[in-house]
């Protein structure tokens, strides 16, 4: 069976939650497993109406027969991790979750320092999580890892090992990224980045696998692209026009407003071309296109939205497998079998 990375192709919040939450589902993956920076990026999924944010744990949460685990490169805040084992119980994330022992923790004082430091919080616009220093901390050779914490002992294990038996033994294997490709500490709009590398090949190796293990890479892009905290944006649109256009967003971890702009091919291609795409998957398409809400097959789609799918194909180059049209789990068209 195949592995795939999910990836987000813009400035974070591109919609990856519902995305993956999809494929966790329809696609039905024995092993979920989370790379990406750490609880500095929120994926939000509504589940029969209800809204379930999580910072730490692997968005496919709600595919009760999957395995759920952090790769090694991912920070760990037990503070949280242990809040969404709380939030989620219903879904049983206790008895399927699993920590890398060599995850770096994020303590109290990384968080103060994320908060109180001029230039990270102040200047660059953190999210004041201690992401940042914590893998500075990390880098020094002076973190903590998760398996100096008593309290973890019960979760650890070795992530890499358990992904790699996985795909030895033909299971399907779901690899989440988190954030966006514009905020990669590489090839984003350094130094308004996070502290990381966020694409596909980094998201690999947090979780332990080498490129020749991954069959499929999906990008995703939002209709409207939107970045929170500073940085250039050079498609932004002004508040005022924003709002005219019903385009109103807020951070899932920071509650900040987030900038908003209009489509940018060729960021969205340069982006595809350094994560290697297979796959774009699209979000919000009903915020570009109104009449477009709630649509599940793409024949029915709309003229202006399916000339706009049709336009990002070409000018990005690689075919748009899934889209969604709307904010429930099956607000989705699904083309991966035509494309």
């Amino acid at each position: 069976m195949p592995s795939y990375i999910v990836v987000g192709g813009q400035w974070g919040d591109e919609g990856k939650g519902s995305v993956i939450a999809y494929l966790a589902l329809k696609d039905e993956p024995e092993v979920i497993a989370r790379g990406g920076v750490g609880t500095n990026a929120g994926h939000s999924v509504f589940i029969n109406g209800r809204k379930y944010a999580v910072r730490q744990l692997p968005t496919g949460f709600m595919q009760t027969k999957a395995r759920l685990l952090v790769g090694a490169g991912v920070l760990v805040d037990p503070e949280v991790f242990f809040s969404e084992l709380e939030h989620l119980k219903d879904f049983n994330v206790s008895e399927r979750a699993g920590i890398d022992y060599r995850c770096a923790i994020i303590e109290e004082k990384h968080k103060q320092l994320d908060r109180s430091n001029s230039h990270l919080h102040g200047k660059i616009g953190t999210t004041g999580s201690g992401c940042g220093p914590a893998n500075a901390d990390r880098v020094m050779r002076r973190g903590k890892l998760a398996k100096d914490l008593k309290e973890l002992e019960p979760y650890l294990t070795d992530v890499a090992a358990e992904v790699n038996d996985a795909l030895d033994e033909g299971k399907l294997v779901l690899v989440e990224g988190t954030q966006g490709f514009g905020l990669s500490l590489y090839y984003g709009t350094y130094p308004y980045v996070t502290s990381k590398d966020t694409t596909a090949s980094a998201i690999a190796s947090d979780v332990g696998i080498g490129p020749t293990r991954v069959d499929d890479v999906i990008v995703v892009f939002k209709s409207f692209p939107t970045r929170v905290g500073a940085g250039p944006f050079p498609t932004e649109m002004s508040e005022e026009e924003a709002d005219r256009l019903g385009l109103v967003e807020y951070g899932t971890v920071t509650g900040r407003r987030r900038r908003v702009g209009w489509f940018d091919f060729e960021f969205a291609r340069y982006s595809a071309r350094i994560n290697g795409a297979t796959m774009l998957a699209i979000t919000m398409l009903d915020k570009y296109d109104k009449e477009a809400f709630g649509v599940t097959d793409y024949d029915k789609l709309p003229r202006k939205a399916k000339e706009f799918v049709e336009e990002i194909e070409e000018r990005v180059g690689v075919p748009v497998g899934l889209i969604k049209t709307g904010p429930e789990l099956e607000h989705i068209i699904d083309r991966r079998d035509v494309i």
